[in-house]
């Protein structure tokens, strides 16, 4: 679908559109500031990312519904990627940091790259989504009491505030105080939907009138700490020597961004029933960083809460996003007096109320329950978030969701044995320990044969001992990989077996496992003789089999020499 067909406009949805877009613009501007604050860095360059990448995701993403903007998790790595950059240097590497997380996204959208993000656990996503709740409601700590600690690991800096109680600014906490109460008493109201801005709006209220008083200016407003422009931003250029000291956090971030990207996607199928093409949303949303990179704007991605936001206030289609990037244009230039009045409490507040929200009791309660690997691997991904630099941190939870993978799949591999009942139907039962004296044995391996069990299937193989003649049948069927480390194994059994007078067969091989058999030796080991062919007619090929090996049994019977005193029959 071209994007133009992808924008064409139907005035039947303009109207909700429109609705949708003004709901968003005026929920999550405070949102968006907020976020820049846990990125440590101006308030606006949240603003500029939802006026920018909001609506160019929009146009690129396969989802119609998907909200590219701020995200929390976004904006704790990238607030941990910047710490060792102060003043002009940090919008600098803001700006390297986001092309680059673009960039890199783009290029896992253009590969095709998409289908890889099924690959990471569920138990270790939920671990570093509460990992994150839990770091925003830390970072809000230093806004919402007015004590700066010096110390970098967020949870020392809680420890530093509480030792150092008495150094905590009174209205500071006042204020942020009443943000948190504000926003729960809303959101108990009709005006729920509204309830951040109404809050944002009367703690602001409330500042302005601790300001009449002495020594009650002394809580920090947004003027304070950035200067807001009444323009649009201009576009910078990145400092290109700061690309190689921001890859990795860039990396990480951008998986970051995609996997939030992707369950957005499957949680909100196109108005056609179908879900979107990942590796699709992976472009649109790399194609957002890199346009809204050089405005200074923070790292953008799928956004849960945005895209819950639109929907729930009646999106039809692409435009309800298009709409919200542009009515944060016209708040921030109409209202730009106002947002540089807010206290930095309040949006200290208000992160404090979002980071519990965003944590996924129902599912994590779930996966406790679900098993001993699951929890351990949903804890281990919680504490490295809180203890590692995030963008270190889901790398780690890949690298742990691929080893999960691994792990599930080689405990997953079992031996059946098969009897086959004359005029009956066959019998499948578990495999034999040892095998016995020209015995016929056929065997279905059930699970993956990979190098991960590849030993667990070697010791699952009935063993040989002293048995004489006896001949294995592997069924193939839907087997058309081995790996180097399961044919060794089957090479070191059949030599066993032939070292015995018997014989390993092969049964249901297709052409290219075929192929893969005659490269590495194996028909050269076994013998053509010992391989046969996977057939139509389901267990023709298995019959083949076994008819091959009562011949083979039947004529080494007849030839064997007669009881010394008695007559050969």
């Amino acid at each position: 679908m071209s994007i133009l067909s992808r924008l064409k406009a139907d005035p039947r949805t303009l109207v909700p559109d429109l609705v949708a877009g003004a709901t968003f613009a005026v929920v999550n501007v405070p949102q968006g500031m907020a976020n820049a604050v846990l990125a440590a860095v101006n308030p606006v360059a949240g603003l500029y990312a939802l006026m920018v990448a909001m609506p160019v995701g929009a146009i690129f993403t396969g989802s119609v519904y998907m909200n590219v903007s701020t995200t929390g998790a976004l904006s704790v790595a990238a607030g941990e990627a910047l710490a060792r950059f102060e003043g002009e240097q940090k919008v600098k590497a803001l700006i390297a940091l986001v092309l680059m997380v673009g960039a890199i996204q783009l290029a896992f959208g253009l590969l095709r790259m998409g289908q890889l993000v099924r690959f990471i656990s569920h138990a270790v996503m939920t671990g570093f989504i509460s990992g994150i709740a839990v770091l925003i409601l830390l970072g809000a700590v230093p806004d919402l009491t007015g004590y700066e600690s010096d110390q970098s690991i967020k949870l020392l800096v809680v420890a530093d505030t509480l030792l150092h109680w008495t150094e905590i600014d009174p209205e500071t906490l006042i204020l942020g105080l009443s943000t948190i109460a504000a926003i729960f008493a809303f959101q108990m109201t009709k005006f729920r939907p509204f309830a951040l801005i109404l809050a944002l709006a009367g703690v602001t209220l409330l500042g302005q009138v601790f300001a009449l008083f002495p020594h009650g200016d002394d809580a920090r407003l947004v003027r304070d700490i950035a200067d807001i422009p009444r323009s649009l931003p201009r576009p910078m250029l990145p400092d290109l020597l700061m690309l190689p000291l921001l890859l990795v956090p860039a990396f990480g971030i951008a998986l970051i961004g995609l996997i939030q990207g992707a369950g957005v996607g499957q949680s909100y199928p196109n108005p056609d029933g179908q879900f979107p093409d990942t590796s699709r949303d992976f472009v649109g949303q790399g194609l957002a960083n890199l346009a809204a990179a050089p405005f200074g704007a923070i790292p953008s991605g799928g956004s849960m809460s945005g895209t819950a936001v639109t929907v729930q206030a009646g999106a039809r289609t692409r435009w309800a996003n298009i709409f919200g990037g542009l009515f944060v244009v016209v708040i921030v230039f109409l209202l730009v007096d106002l947002v540089e009045l807010v206290p930095m409490a309040a949006l200290g507040g208000l992160l404090f109320v979002v980071g519990p929200q965003t944590i996924p009791v129902e599912t994590a309660r779930s996966i406790w329950k679900t098993g001993h690997a699951a929890a351990a691997a949903m804890i281990a991904t919680f504490l490295a978030a809180l203890l590692l630099p995030l963008q270190y941190a889901i790398l780690f939870g890949v690298a742990l969701s691929f080893l999960l993978q691994i792990l599930q799949m080689s405990n997953r591999i079992e031996l059946r044995e098969i009897e086959l009942v004359e005029g009956g139907f066959p019998v499948e039962g578990p495999a034999r320990r040892s095998l016995d004296p020209s015995a016929i044995v056929l065997l279905r391996v059930r699970g993956p044969l990979f190098f991960a069990s590849a030993q667990m299937l070697e010791d699952q193989l009935p063993r040989i001992g002293e048995a004489e003649g006896a001949c294995v049948i592997l069924t193939m069927h839907d087997v058309d990989d081995l790996g180097s480390t399961v044919i060794r194994v089957l090479k070191r059994y059949a030599d066993g077996l032939q070292r015995n007078g018997g014989r390993l067969m092969l049964a249901g091989v297709d052409p290219r496992l075929f192929r893969q058999l005659e490269r590495t030796g194996m028909v050269e080991l076994l013998g053509t003789d010992n391989i046969f062919w996977q057939r139509p007619q389901l267990g023709a090929s298995m019959n083949e089999a076994v008819g091959a090996a009562r011949n083979r049994l039947e004529r080494a019977t007849a030839r064997a020499p007669a009881p010394a005193g008695g007559t050969a029959s």
